[in-house]
């Protein structure tokens, strides 16, 4: 039989072990990630911004708001297209020419999987069944400008809302 101070020592000890225990599993299962395809999971990144100096290119995405939309528009003027906003403003702001569809400025530049958008970045959208159907130009606080459709204007909506977040493909970063 162990004397009460040994009793009290070895109770301590096991203590201190079961405590150090559960704090390593806690501190393990917090770094493990789980790979999830889920559109919803991968938009969360969103919510951080990030700076690659191309900042230019969402603000002047973001003072063509209320432009209307045209189907095939390319200027303020005339009116844009999701694919025509975004070749104005990267051709105006940084002086580079991209091509005028989405699925062949799906190819351009590189995709920036899970890392945080910067304002800036190119988003690809599903929306008609085409993995590159619609894009937009990402503004940065989760936000993206794009001009969506017939009857509307260019707008600021954002990428984390249900409809968009369901149907975002990837974002994509074009180095000036």
């Amino acid at each position: 039989m162990l004397p009460t101070h040994s009793k009290q020592t070895l109770s301590c000890r096991t203590l201190l072990g079961c405590g150090i225990f559960i704090c390593s599993v806690l501190i393990l299962s917090g770094c493990s990630t789980f790979s999830s395809k889920s559109n919803t999971s991968r938009v969360s990144q969103f919510k951080q911004d990030t700076s690659v100096g191309t900042e230019d290119i969402s603000i002047a995405a973001v003072g063509l708001v209320d432009v209307p939309y045209r189907y095939g528009g390319n200027t303020p003027k005339g009116g844009f297209d999701c694919s025509g906003l975004i070749v104005y403003v990267y051709n105006k702001a940084v002086g580079v020419k991209l091509p005028r569809t989405i699925q062949l400025m799906s190819s351009k530049g590189r995709s920036i999987e899970d890392q945080p958008p910067a304002p800036g970045d190119l988003v690809f959208f599903n929306t008609t069944g085409e993995k590159y159907s619609h894009a937009g130009i990402y503004v940065g606080q989760g936000r993206f400008v794009h001009a969506p459709s017939a009857g509307g204007t260019v707008r600021l909506d954002y990428i984390t809302a249900p409809y968009w977040a369901a149907k975002f493909t990837e974002a994509r970063r074009i180095v000036p």
